[in-house]
């Protein structure tokens, strides 16, 4: 059973809310961040990443850098810019990007059903990212930033919230980037029930994103044991059928003392290749190579697949297992320097740059994961691998706060 439960957010004035709402913290670095909210005092960055407000190269776990964030966020109460709403509520948020639309339910959800394991997760977390979420949360006595989640869809509730979609929204925004942000208020209590009893009929919900937010916020739910509202943290939960994953590539340093035809030579045991192929990949268990200005079109042979385990099946499974170890000597892309990471948003025109630009010797363009293999993953107990997944759009910090 899933518990979810209204709240009253604290939100944008509507006519500030696309001054206020930015990215997610954890999306660009202090440097992004500080360019993004030049000249801009009511940017959320200004709580979110606080060190943009201080002396370049502050150590961003200060004490400094989490009382400016909370200065700042008491300023945008002060002045009226973010309100509380006066009742408890549900609300929808719709995001369209492109042709691509979902609509998610904002509400708290259950840190014990966390530790349960009703919310599930399928990503290890850091301790000192951890660490950070908590002291952010701690210092402002708010969770800024909503958990992504996902759930198996439910027909009554997508009835539902369609209907509601026809009415009249409370905030309306287009960001910089392009995607449109949009809200409503669901405050009768009616439906208010409908919606908290078809939740209770759907077994599990899943993180998508926001790992490190869910276990920040049962630790602080531990520490006040419950007191106030720390029970309870802040999500926007989509139907699983509305997801967009993007790839997450890899770009590699160097070839680890291969030469180009040599690596080629050495990946044809592993892959059928066919040079001069696309630059994106069209299926599960196809990749796509790019090296010497060409790209290659590489798919697995059936022996590698071959296998029901589903964290082993997974193409960045087997890529790091058949290629990224053995090949190039990279045992564990945590730490590993010589390998990095670019989310598919950037597109495959990034990968080319990067390795153009002679700072990468090539990269490998994925197939996403898709949102099945991931609720099957978490099901299961498991956990995949890093920099699996890459969901778009980002939700925006400051559309909702929870008060804690």
């Amino acid at each position: 059973m899933a518990q979810v439960k209204p709240f009253p957010a604290l939100r944008p004035k509507a006519d500030l809310a696309s001054q206020i709402c930015e990215l997610p913290y954890d999306v660009m670095s202090s440097d992004e961040a500080r360019q993004m909210a030049a000249g801009n005092p009511l940017s959320f960055l200004h709580v979110s990443k606080p060190e943009i407000d201080l002396p370049p190269g502050t150590d961003l776990y200060s004490p400094e850098v989490y009382a400016k964030g909370r200065e700042n966020f008491g300023k945008l109460i002060a002045s009226g810019a973010l309100v509380q709403d006066k009742s408890a509520g549900f609300y929808l948020y719709r995001q369209v990007m492109g042709s691509h639309s979902q609509v998610g339910l904002v509400a708290v959800v259950s840190c014990e059903e966390y530790q349960q394991g009703i919310i599930k997760k399928h990503e290890l977390t850091r301790v000192d990212k951890e660490d950070d979420r908590v002291r952010h949360i701690e210092t402002l006595n708010s969770q800024t930033g909503p958990v992504f989640l996902t759930y198996r869809a439910n027909p009554k509730l997508n009835e539902l919230f369609a209907r509601k979609l026809t009415e009249q929204p409370e905030i309306d925004l287009t960001a910089k980037d392009g995607v449109r942000h949009t809200s409503w208020g669901i405050r009768d209590a009616a439906t208010i029930r409908a919606i908290e009893s078809e939740f209770a009929g759907i077994p599990y919900l899943y993180i998508a994103d926001g790992h490190h937010r869910s276990a920040a916020a049962a630790r602080v739910f531990q520490a006040r044991r419950g007191a106030g509202n720390s029970a309870w943290f802040m999500a926007v939960i989509f139907p699983h059928n509305q997801m967009q994953i993007l790839p997450y590539n890899r770009v590699l340093k160097d070839l680890n003392g291969l030469s180009a035809t040599t690596l080629l030579q050495k990946l044809a045991s592993i892959f059928t290749i066919r040079p001069g192929g696309a630059a994106k990949p069209t299926r599960k268990h196809e990749l796509a190579l790019y090296l010497n200005g060409q790209w290659h079109t590489l798919n697995f042979r059936p022996e590698f697949s071959a296998t029901s385990d589903p964290i082993e099946k997974l193409d960045v499974t087997l890529l790091q297992k058949l290629v990224l170890a053995p090949l190039f000597g990279i045992d564990d892309p945590r730490t590993s320097k010589r390998i990095n990471f670019v989310g598919g948003i950037r597109g495959t025109a990034e990968l080319e740059k990067l390795v153009n630009s002679g700072e990468y010797a090539c990269a490998f363009s994925m197939f996403p994961t898709s949102i099945e293999d991931l609720m099957v993953i978490a099901d299961a107990g498991g956990i995949m691998p890093p920099k699996s997944t890459w969901f778009e759009p980002k939700l925006r910090d400051a559309m909702f706060c929870h008060l804690i």
